[in-house]
């Protein structure tokens, strides 16, 4: 056997134990990316398995491919009209939330660990960010239903306040090393240019990519995830390349391609969810196999002070700062506090110095580490129990039966003519209305059940379910061009 097959063979069985290895998670409470990293810990050098690796250049370079359709996958199952009402403060949360929990997470770490100003401050950005995978596929497995307003809010903070992070740590990063380069008014007017081309260019490829993917009708549907494999990275790329936040344009876009419906969306955002999931358990293994556990005792009394006023101290600081004047109850500030869980963005941020060569970096990353698993464990473990204490929990009250709307509704149909606009076009592309669905189509002697991905042709008969209060034919003109159109009801 050789190397090759090697590799392969311990790729797919770490790949297939981590998937395995989630039912743990929904049977003990052990959150899924603890037993990611484990398994990582596990096949490294100090492991059972031994492999041997210390590359951070490349645990970096995989954590930001992950991250990039991590966070479009987050953004493309976010529904538009569910965060829109928590805008305002999941935007607070996602920046100063980050930025005054990076302070208050610095003052322990200059007192603790005896670092310069600007070195405590690096490690608090890098703690600073949450991981939405982690506290979600939690209270999925617990069953957890959380109140209105809260579960949106922590889903668009904890998808969203990533770019921060990776903002402040670079932008430290390169004042430790290169002090006189550049003025604190200089990295204000870097701020916000990053920001809002990340916005502006995510935002026009969000809205761009239904258009785009209702258009091209390719022949098969496998070309369709890989158009928007390659459209995110291009996406990326350009936003990185003229200097503004990818990862944030990553995510807004995913959020905008959403509020629009466009062929094959259901299966696509389920490959996109499938591809988030693999790159978590690619980043956690490789960020796993990096660390060299017989080096995690040295920091574990800093690390566990650090990580305890994290939970404790910094993050609540940063949540009631940021929402003190929110309508949301101390309770419900007290729970999102809670909801601090980090992820592999603190871990892979933990490489930067490592590859930037400062001094403290073994330091750094294994402390970060070690604050990484604390925070895992003991927020992921009690968040069923802190959602019950404080009361958090939505109570689902038993509905009695209504009446089915079918009796609501009523069949028509209708002939397309060779003269109608919508030949040649899908039925994604017409944005129907919920309630008008079209069933079945006829085509010569063949019976087609539509898709999204399906396209009109001349002389379809299309039969189609309409709510009979609502005035059918209008849509019917306006859609279907019906002055051309045989109606046979």
């Amino acid at each position: 056997m050789n190397n090759l097959e090697i590799y392969l063979l311990i790729i797919s069985s770490l790949m297939l134990l981590s998937v395995l290895s989630s039912k743990l998670s929904d049977k003990f409470g052990i959150p899924v990316l603890f037993i990611f990293l484990g398994l990582g810990m596990i096949a490294g050098s100090e492991g059972l398995i031994g492999i041997y690796f210390d590359n951070a250049q490349l645990a970096q370079t995989v954590g930001t491919v992950a991250l990039i359709y991590i966070l479009f996958g987050g953004g493309l199952d976010t529904k538009w009209k569910v965060i829109k009402p928590v805008l305002k403060e999941g935007l607070v949360l996602a920046t100063f939330g980050v930025f005054f929990t990076a302070l208050f997470v610095a003052a322990i770490v200059y007192y603790i660990l005896d670092f310069s100003f600007l070195e405590s401050l690096l490690v608090g950005a890098i703690v600073s960010s949450t991981d939405a995978a982690a506290v979600f596929a939690i209270l999925r497995a617990k069953g957890i239903s959380l109140k209105k307003g809260l579960a949106p809010l922590l889903e668009l903070e904890s998808g969203s306040n990533d770019p921060m992070a990776i903002f402040l740590t670079v932008a430290i990063l390169q004042i430790i090393l290169l002090p006189e380069s550049t003025s604190f008014i200089n990295w204000i007017i870097y701020f916000f240019l990053q920001f809002f081309l990340g916005l502006f260019l995510g935002l026009i490829f969000g809205v761009l990519l239904p258009k785009i993917l209702n258009k091209v009708h390719f022949t098969f549907y496998g070309l369709y995830p890989v158009f928007t494999i390659a459209w995110v990275l291009l996406l990326f790329s350009i936003v990185t390349f003229i200097e503004g936040n990818g990862f944030l344009a990553v995510y807004v876009a995913g959020i905008f391609a959403n509020r629009k419906e466009f062929v094959h969306k259901k299966n696509l955002v389920g490959f996109h969810d499938g591809l988030s999931w693999i790159m978590q358990i690619a980043v956690f293994l490789t960020l796993g196999l990096l660390v060299f556990p017989s080096e995690l005792p040295e920091v574990a009394w800093n690390g566990m002070l650090i990580a305890l006023w994290l939970i404790l101290i910094a993050r609540p600081a940063g949540i009631f700062l940021s929402l003190v004047f929110s309508k949301f109850s101390i309770r419900e500030k007290t729970f999102i506090s809670w909801v601090g869980l980090r992820g592999a963005v603190p871990i892979v941020l933990a490489t930067y110095p490592f590859i930037e060569g400062l001094d403290n970096a073994s330091l750094i990353f294994n402390t970060v580490f070690f604050i990484v698993l604390l925070s895992i464990l003991i927020q992921g473990i009690t968040l069923p129990w802190v959602a019950r204490i404080l009361k958090v929990e939505e109570k689902v009250l038993e509905k009695k039966p209504k009446a089915s709307p079918l009796f609501n509704q009523s069949l028509k149909q209708f002939y397309i003519t060779e003269k109608s606009r919508v030949i040649g076009q899908s039925i994604a592309e017409l944005q129907l209305p919920s309630n008008f669905l079209i069933l079945l189509i006829k085509r010569e002697k063949e019976y087609i059940l539509p898709t999204g991905s399906t396209i009109f042709e001349k002389n379809d008969l299309l039969l189609i379910q309409c709510d009979k209060k609502q005035r059918y034919k209008r849509i019917i003109d306006t859609i279907f061009n019906s002055n051309n159109l045989i109606d046979n009801n």
